[in-house]
């Protein structure tokens, strides 16, 4: 078959040099056009706080192209560095090695320190200060094609809120919120323990916490996302106590009980001191501790919730006083029924006794034995007690080498701490402080009696050294004759115990006296001794006389 006409054998003739021109415009039209899509473009974002440019033009198209068009990503004029300095900024570029080394970038009209890795150029931007930064990317064009260039500016901070904080947040009840208030300067929100709080135009807040809530974790963060952090610990603000001690029948007896609640009603005493456990092993109410009703510890002398009321209702708190490991009833119980590494023992097996009564000294390193002493004080929480006093939180007195502590791990020392950590982690969340009576020798001896001071002061609201004129020997802390010169001896005792619990956070309210052996005390004896105290900075004390009998006209109303 034969061709068509219109097509013809022979050379074609040359376009014109117009023609040509024509073509290679259009050409070259197209090729500007299909840069500028995403697949030809050279892209400069922020990413975690840093400017990185990124040229993402295919190898393919660059094959077709020698120029880019550049166009820009991210936030209007500003750099979010989210609280650390500006570090690396990262430049992503075409894999051909002659694109990359065209790439030029400036910064503050400078040539950037860069170097090279895997097909990037890194630009190192740690040197730069907080504030405003022009940034200048160019590609030079090539032959026909031209080169691009951007300019943008950016703003680096790096710099988080100022927070300003107390040292501590307090609350002064453990059963009522702690208010955590703060000012956040710079901050566009706060949180506290991951809850967002209301902020003011100067930055100020307050917000309550939880009553069991014993640390504030406060988080302010600006809209750079720079963020300061604090850890605030929240602590019980103890009001001080100004207390007598009384048994349990001495609270059921009306003889012994009206002077003191006449003493509350004249204002010389805000705290009672209530007995929960015994020397003697028992509980004074009818308590529901398995344990307690099981070894006959529990007695009827007060109605704990009855007691709490009528003294809350006078505006009086209410100090549970628990003797732990001087227990002979259950020492007994535990004894006769076999269970006998319930008690501290002598090296030959025995129950240990010395001068305490057969089977009275329990043993403080023994699950059950400590179970039982921390279940009477969570009770006691639960009925309204304002504060758990243990006492007798120690060994016995006498050499260690002649005792056997069945299950002791470690040093004697380190085991009645233990016991502190772990009834105050019990105790608290029912909404009673914890604190717990001393011997006055343990702050220089405290080996002899297991109370490591510095120790203990941090798992205890509160401490209250027996610093009784009467228990010291002469000559201790310079006093010839302390039982006769009851200030001298008592300032400074407790100036011992003050420096020894030095940052601790707790507090001491000391145990005084309020009775004679050995020197008569009156109104000037005890008055003294409370003035010690004073002097010493300690805003409480509780007084002690077993037969709950005091001088009240000691006892001045603030």
């Amino acid at each position: 078959m034969g061709r068509p006409s219109s097509l013809r054998d022979g050379p074609r003739p040359r376009p014109s040099l117009g023609a040509r021109i024509r073509r290679l415009r259009a050409r070259v039209r197209g090729l500007r056009a299909y840069c500028r899509t995403d697949r030809g473009r050279l892209v400069i974002t922020t990413v975690a706080g840093v400017t990185v440019a990124t040229l993402a033009a295919s190898s393919t198209v660059l094959a077709r192209a020698t120029w880019s068009t550049m166009t820009l990503h991210g936030p209007d004029g500003r750099v979010m560095v989210e609280g650390q300095p500006v570090r690396d900024t990262l430049l992503v570029v075409p894999n051909r090695a002659d694109d990359l080394l065209r790439i030029d970038v400036l910064v503050d009209g400078r040539p950037a320190s860069t170097r090279y890795l895997d097909g990037h150029i890194i630009l190192d931007l740690s040197d730069l200060d907080d504030g405003v930064h022009q940034l200048h990317a160019r590609v030079p064009g090539r032959m026909l094609a031209p080169g691009d260039q951007i300019r943008r500016s950016f703003i680096v901070d790096t710099e988080p809120p100022k927070l300003e904080l107390p040292d501590r947040f307090e609350t002064p009840s453990l059963r009522e919120p702690a208010t955590a208030s703060g000012t956040a300067r710079g901050a566009e929100t706060v949180r506290i323990n991951g809850q967002e709080v209301e902020l003011d135009s100067s930055g100020a807040f307050s917000a309550q916490l939880p009553p069991d809530t014993t640390l504030a974790k406060v988080e302010a963060s600006d809209a750079a996302g720079n963020t300061a952090t604090r850890e605030v610990p929240v602590r019980f603000a103890h009001p001080g106590m100004r207390a007598v001690h009384m048994s349990a029948t001495a609270w059921a007896s009306k003889e012994l009980r009206e002077p003191v609640l006449r003493m509350i009603r004249e204002g010389r005493i805000d705290t009672v001191e209530l007995d929960i456990k015994d020397e003697a092993g028992e509980v004074g109410y009818e308590s529901e501790v398995p344990l307690a009703k099981q070894v006959g510890a529990t007695r009827n002398h007060y109605d704990p919730r009855k007691a709490i009321e009528e003294l809350h209702r006078m505006n009086v708190r209410v100090v549970g006083r628990l003797v732990a490991f001087r227990d002979p009833i259950l020492g007994t119980a535990s004894w006769k029924e076999g269970k006998r590494d319930r008690l501290v023992q002598t090296t030959s097996g025995g129950a240990w006794s010395a001068h305490y009564g057969q089977y009275s000294f329990t043993n403080f390193a023994n699950p059950e034995v400590r179970k039982y002493n921390i279940d009477l004080a969570v009770e006691a929480a639960k009925l309204g007690f304002d504060d758990i006093l243990y006492d007798y939180i120690r060994r016995p007195d006498g050499p260690m080498g002649q005792m056997r502590v069945p299950g002791l791990r470690g040093s004697p020392e380190d085991s009645i701490t233990s016991f502190m950590a772990e009834a105050q982690r019990a105790i608290r969340p029912h909404g009673a402080v914890v604190g717990a009576s001393v011997f006055g020798i343990a702050a220089t001896r405290p080996t002899e009696i297991a109370q490591d001071i510095p120790a203990l002061a941090k798992h205890a609201d509160y401490l209250s050294p027996m610093t009784y004129p009467s228990h010291w020997g002469p000559g201790e802390y310079g006093v010839a004759n302390p039982n006769a010169q009851p200030y001298d001896i008592t300032v400074r005792s407790l100036a011992d115990f003050v420096k020894k619990t030095e940052g601790t956070g707790t507090r001491i309210f000391p145990w005084l006296q309020d009775f004679s052996m050995g020197h008569h005390y009156g109104r000037e004896e005890v008055a003294v001794q409370i003035k010690a105290a004073r002097d010493n900075g300690l805003k409480g004390f509780l007084l002690w006389n077993a037969g709950c009998r005091y001088t009240w006209d000691a006892l001045s109303p603030p």
